[in-house]
């Protein structure tokens, strides 16, 4: 009998692909997403019709305590994404965050608790380390609330710990490493760089070049999220999702120019450098919990994922606004 799996976030970036895996992997899944009045799927919209065909498709809202608990009825396994992730919005909307990230994140833990659910993976994210104190960054390194968005995933993160010892709840945090690839918004970096590009532009804006990060293809994270949630050893821990290869934003920049205008330039936007304590200024992750506990391995290099990435957006530039500082 297929496991029953529900995807909360599953219309956003990485909760699209982690659903169409586990549909091909022959999950029953269910996709929790955001409640519109445009009835739209987010980027299951586009998903093959073989695949959005076997989807059990529930719309409502992470922060509405009775629609989570609605949709994560009759679930063995639930990977929990949904959250605000911008880090410039967090700035002047932090209230949001907090609904969002940490009282969605205990609608979703408190659900499984009455549901007795058998398995819960939650999503953090390696903002909550701040700048690395040491690297590679293991899951023992401290917590630094750089921004009103990693504050409240540090918050969603301790949460999940407190019902996995308070009550015995089956969770796992899982926490990725900068996470890139097809559907990415262009509030991050890398379809920032390559959505100016493809549109012609020759003075590519960016914030700072000095930061350094640990860039992880989709398909790694949704494949490293699979693999632990069918690791028994991984409940109650917090496990990285990491490449353990770090490159500096400047040096990705030139990168990414070479392989489509080397003749484009770096321009460096005012509106986009961060207040500087709240810049991360260095994430290099440790892999080896994962390793250890699933056999997990990236697969992809950043090459290899760059060419992935950059042919997927050649044929969806129209989903971009690349005369924009998308925050």
């Amino acid at each position: 009998m297929a496991k029953k799996a529900l995807v909360t976030g599953a219309d956003g970036f990485i909760g699209s692909h982690l659903t169409e895996e586990l549909v091909h992997r022959g999950y029953t899944v269910r996709a929790f997403c955001y409640y519109n009045s445009f009835g739209s799927y987010g980027w299951l919209d586009r998903a093959d019709k073989e695949v959005s065909g076997s989807i059990d498709f529930f719309m409502g809202d992470i922060r509405d305590p009775n629609g989570v608990r609605e949709a994560m009825k009759g679930i063995d396994t639930v990977y929990h994404l949904a959250a605000l992730i911008a880090i410039p919005y967090s700035y002047h909307s932090p209230d949001s965050y907090v609904d969002t990230n940490i009282k969605g994140t205990l609608n979703v833990l408190s659900a499984a608790r009455q549901l007795e659910t058998g398995r819960l993976l939650t999503a953090s994210t390696s903002e909550v380390y701040g700048t690395a104190r040491y690297v590679p960054i293991d899951e023992t390194h401290p917590y630094s609330g750089q921004s009103p968005y990693s504050a409240t995933k540090i918050g969603a993160d301790r949460l999940a710990e407190s019902f996995y010892r308070s009550f015995g709840l089956p969770v796992t945090i899982v926490r990725p490493f900068n996470t890139y690839g097809p559907r990415q918004s262009a509030r991050a970096v890398i379809p920032t760089i390559v959505s100016q590009l493809l549109a012609g532009i020759e003075d590519i804006r960016l914030g700072s070049l000095t930061p350094t990060r640990d860039f992880n293809y989709v398909k790694d994270t949704v494949r490293g999220f699979i693999m632990l949630s069918e690791c028994e050893d991984s409940v109650g821990e917090e496990v990285n999702i990491a490449s353990g290869v770090e490159i500096s934003i400047g040096a990705l920049a030139k990168q990414i120019i070479e392989l489509i205008n080397p003749a484009a330039r770096i321009i460096s936007d005012e509106q986009r450098i961060r207040p500087e304590n709240s810049e991360v200024e260095r994430l290099l992750g440790c892999n080896k919990k994962i390793n250890k506990l699933c056999g997990y391995t990236p697969e992809y290099d950043l090459e290899k994922g760059l060419s992935e990435t950059i042919e997927w957006m050649r044929g969806n530039l129209s989903s971009y606004k690349s005369e924009i500082y998308n925050i």
